[in-house]
């Protein structure tokens, strides 16, 4: 059974900057898709940033485009979010997940649930 889990997150002002990591164990991480959601208190959770197995193709929600960039390191079975310019509204916790598709991690009304998922980690942004 794969493995996810978060660190990075913590509390900051805005317009600063925090980065998020996800270290994976425990599945075949370079062929898997990775994505980060996040879940504001009393909302969905939503998708904030994706990217492909090979790095190549990435996604990013409207809201943290431009702010936001995802990344990973196949080496380090690791996937990161920077995140700078930080809003309140950036307020969630904030999930890695990671799904042998791309297309399902990036679709509005996936058929399935993502394969895996780590338990997430509070960010808070002040004003």
């Amino acid at each position: 059974q794969g493995h996810l889990e978060e660190s990075g997150g913590g509390l900051a002002q805005a317009g600063g900057s925090l980065r998020l990591s996800c270290v994976a164990s425990y599945f075949t991480f370079e062929k898997y898709a990775l994505g980060w959601f996040r879940r504001a208190p009393g909302k969905e959770r939503n998708l904030v940033a994706a990217i492909s197995w090979s790095g190549g193709t990435t996604h990013y929600a409207d809201s943290v485009q431009g702010r936001f960039t995802i990344s990973r390191d196949n080496a380090e079975n690791t996937v990161y979010l920077q995140m700078n310019n930080l809003k309140p509204e950036d307020t969630a916790v904030y999930y890695c997940a990671a799904d042998i598709s791309y297309g399902t991690m990036v679709a509005v009304r996936p058929t399935r649930g993502l394969d895996y998922w780590g338990r997430g980690t509070q960010v808070t942004v002040s004003s």
